[in-house]
């Protein structure tokens, strides 16, 4: 820019020296060397503090490795190289069956639990009618005993003799404490066999519980052989093969998959240039793929944080001296292109020029839009490296 406008001054003064017929001496040299200097030095102030430039904007998009959620030999790869997918297509299969083995055995077992509930609630059932039985021979043993007891004391109190045997009492009293501890330990089983069948979390047996939760663990497992698109976007580069191994750890991608969703052009102004620039203030655009071509646009952000600044919990203290801090940094300004771009091929990470047109000196506005017009010409000269 500052070199183009030391050009456009030298023409203009050849120019008046040439049409005018001005002497060309040391005064007149002088003075128009000195008046560029104060002129072009005084415009490039007031043009670059209202209506900043910058060289270093960029389309930035979003891209995300592929790493697989599981480990294993690749049966497939259906993905192809720039092919535009939509979120949820299949970028490539895994080998399913080690994990389809873990699903069946899963639910094998989840099955066998399921069963042995069942057989808990018959247990719990057989021990219920236990009790009961216990319970009916207990309350005959005690009838029998208490009748032959009643027979031995009244008979004794009449006539003096008992017309049952004091054994015959004493084998009743034993029956019916051996119906009673029967009755105990019939109510003990069938206490113990309650507490295994009612056993539940959330109203399930605690091992029905856990074999649910390990075979959903390990249907994820096997959903996860299929790794599909995270969103709407491509792939730039496939160079994975079926046969390959795809583990997650270490955290090495198999490929890395570009998002279509968002894509944003920012630029990189120094920190004095942004301070009367605006959110909603015009700009322009012109692109070096696009020479000749200016779009117009407006700011529609500005990032309020730089890299440099940033801190992050480590185990040193803060160095200002730290080769990362020793820049300045620059501060980044989301463009909002206006024009369609569709007609163009721009690549994400093409870069571009952006000048911000704020409101104030509005008429100096008019020689950065000549600049920026004068550069976008300029980008048809180029030679191939």
């Amino acid at each position: 820019m500052d070199l183009l406008l030391i050009l456009t001054y030298a023409a203009i003064c050849v120019a008046i020296f040439k049409i005018f017929r001005v002497p060309v001496n040391q005064w007149t040299v002088s003075t128009a060397v000195l008046g560029g200097i104060f002129l072009i030095s005084a415009l490039l102030l007031v043009m670059s503090y209202n209506h900043p430039y910058s060289g270093d904007g960029r389309i930035y998009f979003t891209s995300a490795p592929v790493i697989p959620a599981v480990g294993g030999i690749v049966v497939d790869v259906p993905v192809k190289t720039n092919v535009p997918l939509k979120k949820g297509e299949v970028l490539f299969r895994i080998d399913p069956r080690p994990y389809q083995y873990t699903v069946d055995q899963k639910k094998a077992s989840l099955a066998e639990a399921e069963q042995s509930v069942l057989q808990m609630k018959a247990v719990l059932d057989g021990a219920v009618s236990l009790v009961t039985g216990t319970e009916a021979s207990r309350d005959r043993a005690q009838q029998s005993y208490e009748r032959y007891l009643e027979i031995f004391e009244s008979s004794k109190s009449r006539t003096g003799e008992t017309a049952v045997s004091e054994l015959e009492v004493e084998n009743r009293r034993g029956a019916y404490l051996t119906a009673q501890a029967a009755v105990g330990t019939a109510q003990a089983q069938a206490m113990q066999a309650r507490l295994a069948y009612e056993s539940q979390i959330n109203g399930i047996n605690p091992t029905v519980a856990r074999l649910q939760a390990e075979l959903r663990n390990a249907e994820f497992d096997l959903d996860q052989t299929t790794v599909r698109a995270p969103s709407d976007g491509s792939v730039s580069q496939v160079f994975l093969r079926p046969g390959m191994m795809a583990n997650p750890l270490p955290l090495r991608p198999v490929m890395v998959f570009i998002s279509s969703e968002e894509r944003i052009l920012a630029a990189a102004f120094i920190q004095n240039s942004l301070q009367r620039v605006r959110v909603g203030d015009e700009a322009e655009v012109s692109f070096k793929a696009v020479p000749g071509r200016i779009f117009k646009a407006r700011v529609g952000n500005i990032i309020d944080v730089m890299a440099q600044g940033q801190l992050q919990p480590t185990g040193a203290l803060i160095d200002p001296q730290a080769p990362e801090r020793l820049n300045p940094g620059q501060t980044l300004a989301v463009i909002d292109i206006q024009d369609d771009l569709s007609a163009y091929q721009l690549p994400g990470g093409v870069v571009a020029d952006v000048a911000v047109y704020t409101e104030h000196w509005h008429h100096v506005a008019i020689l950065r839009k000549v600049l920026l017009r004068m550069s976008a010409w300029m980008n048809f000269v180029f030679l191939e490296h």
